[in-house]
């Protein structure tokens, strides 16, 4: 199984994607399958979230692509800024993930923000759309580059799948 621990900057080549919602891109370990179908392991740091177009290495030296994959989400839009502002204000009080655009926000699918942010009077639309949140005043939003591995590679650890036979 191919194991990725490394981000990098850039590479020549790219041997596959690995498609993740956003859910499976904050975990810090996880076992996945690329788009070519090979099972993959990926180790990061505790609190490393994984972002679309991101580069990931291991010791085999390929690299792989990071794709955020569709989900269900709802777009957000306001008739001016300020109401759009409102409802960015009451997603963030209700500590709720939001992707900013230009004149949108983006958050997952929940039936009880709709109802809140069409009272609010926002325009709520359905869509299946790559989440991208905001990583938050504190959380990874620098840009560094990391050298060497994301996080410790465990020697021998297996990744259980819940669908996995025991």
């Amino acid at each position: 199984m191919l194991t990725l621990h490394t981000k990098i900057p850039q590479a020549e080549t790219i041997a596959a994607q690995l498609v993740l919602p956003y859910e499976l891109r904050e975990k810090c370990r996880l076992r996945a399958t690329l788009d070519t179908g090979e099972d993959v392991a990926v180790f990061t740091v505790r609190g490393t979230v994984l972002r679309d177009g991101d580069l990931l290495t291991g010791e085999d030296q390929r690299v792989v692509r990071v794709v955020a994959a569709p989900e269900p989400t709802y777009k957000v839009t306001c008739a001016d800024a300020h109401a759009l502002l409102r409802c960015a204000f009451h997603l963030g009080n209700r500590h709720t993930q939001a992707q900013v655009g230009d004149g949108f926000l983006r958050i997952r699918a929940d039936a009880v923000l709709k109802e809140m942010l069409v009272g609010l009077g926002a325009t709520v639309v359905e869509e299946q759309a790559a989440f991208e949140p905001e990583s938050g005043a504190y959380g990874g939003g620098h840009g560094h580059h990391h050298d060497g591995p994301l996080a410790p590679i465990p020697l021998r650890q297996k990744i259980h799948r819940p669908g996995d036979a025991k």
